[in-house]
């Protein structure tokens, strides 16, 4: 499938760059229907890798590239169910939404996250799994899943490691704080800085520019430095479940919903 254009998400090719589009409102929260658009993103990646050098994620919404998981979706699923079917639809959920950040992770291609705004929670997880993330100079990167007792769980926290030192994993994971985007690029997590609303723009064009090189090279070199752990990344999904079940959870889950605040996502 060369071009897609679904409820949650869209994506097209030209000269050897794919663009997965993010757009579902309110801030492309990840819920069932985009995990059903990202696994058949996937499987059209298949097939679009044989003729395209790199990858471009972005979001078309003015308030950000992705606000995380989609938090409401998961109260109502959850409290509608008995305990412990609910614990299994999370354990579910959670490996797959694991399995696409896998493959787009290990693509051989240069993958360019492209991010303005809200950048948090899962959104930030789907940042982490690209080679290179392009900022805004608006962006903020933040896990706020503290606040409801739970740790990120869309591979956050092996990513995070695998990329940054412990001292930055530890502050985002402990402190539920967010960073600009001068502090994400001055640590290592953003690999350029740029204007307000010219993110996708220097994507593009670094994406161009890659075209240049051999794609074999480009391969064997992210190979070599990218390593994806997935030990970790299982070990993180048992953890997630495991607190997942605490009553803290669901308290924080309810607050959250039932919040009248436009954001309520922001610390």
């Amino acid at each position: 499938m060369k071009d897609f254009h679904g409820q949650a998400l869209s994506w097209d090719i030209a000269n050897g760059v794919i663009e997965l589009g993010l757009h579902r409102d309110p801030c492309n929260e990840i819920g069932t229907l985009a995990l059903d658009e990202l696994e058949k993103f996937c499987r059209a990646l298949e097939h679009l890798q044989h003729h395209a050098h790199a990858l471009i994620v972005y979001s078309e919404l003015k308030c950000g590239f992705c606000a995380g998981a989609d938090l409401r979706e998961l109260y109502e699923r959850s409290s509608s169910m008995e305990k412990t079917a609910a614990a299994q639809g999370v354990r579910d959920f959670l490996e797959r939404i694991h399995r696409v950040m896998n493959v787009i992770d290990a693509a051989p291609l240069t993958t360019i996250a492209a991010v303005h705004g809200v950048v948090f929670g899962g959104g930030f997880e789907l940042a982490l799994v690209c080679d290179l993330i392009i900022a805004d100079k608006m962006a903020r990167f933040c896990f706020p899943e503290l606040r409801l007792g739970l740790i990120p769980g869309f591979g956050g926290i092996p990513r995070l490691k695998r990329d940054l030192g412990n001292a930055v994993v530890r502050d985002l994971l402990l402190t539920g704080r967010s960073f600009n985007a001068a502090k994400a690029q001055q640590i290592g997590l953003v690999s350029q800085l740029v204007g307000e609303g010219e993110a996708l723009r220097v994507a593009r064009g670094t994406a161009e520019q890659l075209g240049k090189f051999d794609r074999r090279t480009a391969i064997a070199a992210k190979e070599f430095i990218k390593p994806l752990p997935y030990e970790e990344l299982k070990r993180e999904i048992d953890i997630f479940c495991d607190l997942f079940s605490h009553p803290a959870v669901q308290a924080g889950l309810k607050k959250f919903v039932e919040s009248t605040e436009a954001q309520p996502y922001l610390p």
